[in-house]
């Protein structure tokens, strides 16, 4: 989806600006499966990033949405939390100059194309550090229902990052919090390690 799908969607309420983070996220942190510094790739207006920086771990946000990103950073201000976001590229990640224990994407990669998918998987491997996680939250094939992103498939993800410098720990079904009609949508929820170098 282009960019300009994304600064429309933010002219109003999107979907997923569910005013929480999402479920699987807080479940990762409560179970301990959360390392910092974090990275937040496609971080919309923040509420991913700014529960983690709650719970005291150092975070950075990243969207390509402007109006995205200044809301993230007003919500950080009223919350008193340390959180930094930026306006920047997911597929080009090399850019930000620093490495992450931890980067979280909540429905981020279901939105690009199959050339975009091979180089967020190249921006990816030069932000996480050697044994770091990529947590993916994204629409699954088993979401019948019309509209949304298009839906990912277990093999598409395992086609994407179970290979060399990723390996693919989990996939289980979860749901995606949004806020329509109906309540969440079917998602996956994949742990990927960056496990050795290129």
């Amino acid at each position: 989806m282009s960019v300009t799908h994304f600064i429309d969607a933010y002219k109003g309420k999107p979907p997923w600006d569910i005013g929480r983070p999402q479920p699987s996220f807080k479940a990762l942190a409560d179970a301990g499966e959360i390392a910092g510094p974090v990275l937040d790739a496609g971080c919309g207006t923040g509420e991913n990033a700014l529960f983690l920086a709650a719970r005291g771990f150092a975070v950075v946000g990243v969207d390509a949405v402007e109006a995205a990103v200044e809301a993230a950073r007003r919500k950080a201000l009223a919350r008193g939390l340390e959180a930094e976001f930026l306006v920047h590229d997911a597929l080009a990640l090399d850019g930000l100059g620093r490495r992450f224990a931890t980067v979280v994407d909540s429905g981020l990669f279901h939105t690009f194309d199959d050339r975009e998918r091979s180089r967020f998987v190249k921006s990816l491997a030069a932000a996480l550090t050697l044994g770091g996680h990529y947590y993916v939250l994204c629409f699954s094939e088993r979401e019948v229902r019309d509209g949304g992103p298009r839906r990912v498939t277990q093999a598409e993800l395992r086609a994407a990052f179970d290979q060399p410098p990723f390996h693919v720990l989990s996939i289980e079904a979860a749901e995606m919090a949004a806020n329509l009609d109906g309540g969440g949508r079917q998602a996956w929820l994949a742990r990927i390690e960056r496990a050795a170098n290129p």
